[in-house]
């Protein structure tokens, strides 16, 4: 019963670190491209710190690595990594750089594994894999 507890604390832990991320990056009514480039540090650093999630690791890797990058770490379900994917397309929706590319890539790997992993079907996630598609 306290192991799990604690993974249902690790869940929403890496949950509420995650929202806490887009709500960083996209909660503002500043100007978007300079919030989100300067955020984006931001939540590598804290995420690096809070959960030692390196995320410019993360971005290199490819789907495979990057599924087994997530399933080290205890409380990355099919939910967070949702949050994940949704947090990094819209960096890169809002993101004017080079690595907006990246970043929409990523989400779309990202979904792919929540599709796999999943066992239910979703809409808006294939809604949001036909916008990321769409935009590359």
């Amino acid at each position: 019963m306290e192991h799990r507890d604690y993974i249902i604390r690790e869940i929403e832990k890496i949950g509420s670190i995650i929202s806490n991320a887009r709500q960083k990056l996209f909660g503002g009514k500043d100007n978007l491209s300079v919030v989100i480039n300067k955020q984006a540090d931001d939540i590598k650093g804290e995420l690096l710190n809070e959960l030692n999630f390196d995320l410019d690791k993360f971005m290199n890797m490819n789907i495979e690595e990057s599924n087994e990058y997530l399933n080290s770490f205890i409380g990355f379900n099919t939910e967070n990594i949702e949050l994940l994917a949704e947090c990094l397309s819209l960096i890169g929706f809002n993101n004017e750089s080079d690595n907006s590319e990246r970043y929409l890539q990523k989400a779309l790997a990202l979904y792919e594994i929540i599709n796999t992993k999943s066992k239910t079907f979703s809409f808006d996630r294939e809604q949001k894999i036909i916008e990321i598609k769409k935009h590359l």
